[in-house]
C-alpha cells in the first residue's frame, strides 16, 4: 500500500472510530489556504477539528508526535478559516487521532483538546 492509500485508510478508521463515540462527521479532507483538515465533526455543541496521524511502526516515534509546533499553528489557522468561511458560532477544539499499526492491528488513540 502506498503512503497516500495508507493515510486514507487511517482516516477512514478514524472516522469510524469517531462515529462509534457518537460524533457526527461534518466534513472530511477540507482544504483551506493553511492546509487540509482531515475530519471536522460535531461533539454535542462543539465543533471538533481532527488531525489523523497514521504510522506502520514506531521506529521514528508515535504518530501523534508528528504534530509539531508549525503543524499546530497551521491546524489552528485552518480551523479558524473553516469557522469563518462556514459561519459557525460555537465552541471548538482540536483533537488528534493517532493510529499505530506496529503490531499488525490498528491501535487507535484519541487526544482531545490538544491546545487545551
Amino acid at each position: 500500500m502506498d503512503k497516500k492509500a495508507f493515510g486514507d485508510h487511517g482516516e477512514r478508521l478514524a472516522g469510524k472510530y469517531l462515529k462509534r463515540k457518537g460524533y457526527k462527521i461534518v466534513a472530511k479532507n477540507y482544504r483551506t489556504p493553511f492546509g487540509e483538515i482531515d475530519i471536522v465533526a460535531r461533539d454535542d455543541a462543539s465543533l471538533v477539528f481532527v488531525e489523523v496521524k497514521t504510522r506502520s511502526n514506531t521506529r521514528h516515534g508515535y504518530p501523534e508526535m508528528n504534530v509539531h509546533p508549525a503543524k499546530l499553528r497551521h491546524f489552528v489557522s485552518a480551523a479558524q478559516n473553516f469557522i469563518s468561511e462556514k459561519g459557525f458560532e460555537c465552541p471548538y477544539r482540536l483533537d488528534v487521532v493517532s493510529i499505530d499499526f506496529s503490531d499488525g492491528k490498528a491501535d487507535i488513540r484519541h487526544f482531545e483538546n490538544i491546545t487545551g
